[in-house]
């Protein structure tokens, strides 16, 4: 038997269809009905146009895409022989505003997706208005965002070389002071405890002091089962250094390291997701990848446990964002508001180069790859963490997202699974 689902409430759409064997998922196959083409736009442009278009892949994670197209500039101008250094100012503000989105990406995620589908899924709801509170977060953590990058969405602030901001100690006080609004918000909403006590939490014994949303989302999974369900391979990798994690791959708690010149994409059938992998093999990207490779000692606890299971995947991604609200009041304090914003011309640009960049976004890592010729570009590739995620694999191995739903007990079940990778249609089918 088949079963079709549309799945909405995420970036764009995506159609399901479930194999059914015995009363169980046998097999999935994961559709998008778009095509956008963002990487044939690119052919032919300026490669400096990449900073305003690459943005335009996707309204979520947008910054992301900025980040990692300076990142493939900066890289290709190195390669054609160019000195290109960043200050720490430009360093450091590109990081604080990389962590912002990440921040309002991940309470979008919890209060907007995963836990009103929990509610649902179960035939528990509260009346609580969810999405208030991932209104509320999301818009003062992108205040902080837009003192430095100027707007959000699709902002241009980041150019090879550096930004071109050029904040003031008030900049960083009203930076700050949106920092304290959202960390406040959250002990009260989401965790109620200090952040601080929070962050000192090594043992899953004591994640049962946790109330509030994200002690009610805990608890809610585990009655339902969701510490056994939704396993994948259970093999996890970053690519991007950042101060969440080193890049490395884990296998499932060693960890190696990784270089993205051995990844490798393939296309999938029509409106699938290009199939990529790493040396031939597959791997799950975003919090939780980025929580095994860094060796956080919570969630590699509660992986010893659970394994790479849906609860393990949603304490990730909720855990990721409080310790990025802490790390970003860390970033705050260290801009060296002296030191200049960029250090290269704003009209340089060699003729030809190749070049590759890195930038973690919400869901996992996002590699940009660009090579150009008199002046123009010649091809650009996005290779993004959806295709990781919901590729439909090969014979040898299923996708991550559809091993984890095979075995579910009903198309309900296997969607909840689906959205605890977060996906996103609309970046993988540019």
């Amino acid at each position: 038997m088949i079963v079709k689902k549309l799945i909405e409430k995420i970036e764009g759409d995506a159609e399901l269809d479930f194999t059914f064997s015995e009363g169980k998922i046998e097999d999935v196959k994961i559709s998008f009905a778009l095509y956008r083409g963002i990487e044939g736009i690119l052919q032919g442009k300026d490669p400096r146009d990449a900073l305003v278009i690459t943005p335009r892949v996707c309204g979520i994670c947008n910054h992301a895409h900025l980040i990692a197209a300076v990142r493939t500039l900066e890289d290709g101008y190195r390669n054609a022989g160019a000195e290109v250094v960043l200050t720490e100012k430009a360093k450091t503000i590109r990081e604080f505003t990389l962590v912002c989105e990440l921040i309002q990406n991940h309470a979008k995620w919890f209060w907007m997706t995963m836990l009103p589908q929990l509610e649902d899924l179960i035939d528990m709801k509260s009346q609580e208005n969810h999405a208030l509170k991932a209104f509320y977060l999301s818009s003062t953590i992108t205040k902080a965002l837009a003192i430095f990058s100027g707007q959000w969405p699709h902002s241009s602030y980041a150019v090879p070389g550096g930004v071109t901001c050029d904040p003031t100690y008030i900049d960083i006080m009203q930076a700050e002071g949106f920092i304290d609004e959202s960390i406040r918000f959250v002990e009260d909403v989401l965790i109620g405890m200090d952040l601080d006590r929070y962050l000192a939490i090594d043992s899953t014994l004591a994640l049962d002091a946790l109330t509030q949303d994200f002690g009610r989302a805990l608890h809610l999974l585990g009655v339902y089962g969701m510490s056994e369900r939704g396993h994948s391979h259970d093999r996890f990798i970053v690519f991007g250094e950042s101060i969440l994690s080193p890049r490395g791959k884990c296998s499932p708690t060693t960890v190696y390291d990784t270089d993205p010149k051995y990844v490798k994409e393939s296309e999938g059938g029509v409106h699938e997701a290009k199939t990529v992998r790493y040396k031939q093999r597959l791997f799950e990207v975003g919090p939780l990848a980025r929580a095994m490779v860094s060796k956080k000692p919570i969630v590699k606890n509660l992986h010893k446990r659970h394994k790479d299971s849906v609860l393990t995947r949603v304490f990730a991604r909720v855990h990721e964002m409080l310790v990025l609200l802490e790390q970003s009041k860390r970033l705050l304090q260290n801009i060296p508001l002296s030191q200049d914003s960029c250090t290269l011309d704003a009209h340089f640009s060699p003729a030809a180069f190749e070049g590759t960049g890195v930038a973690e976004a919400a869901r996992g890592s996002l590699i940009h790859r660009i090579s150009t010729r008199g002046g123009q570009i010649e091809n650009y590739e996005i290779i993004v963490p959806t295709q990781w995620n919901l590729s439909h694999g090969d014979t040898q191995e299923q996708g991550v997202a559809i091993k984890a739903m095979v075995g579910s007990d009903s198309v309900e079940e296997a969607s909840f699974i689906f959205r605890s990778f977060d996906v996103c249609s609309v970046c993988t089918t540019h």
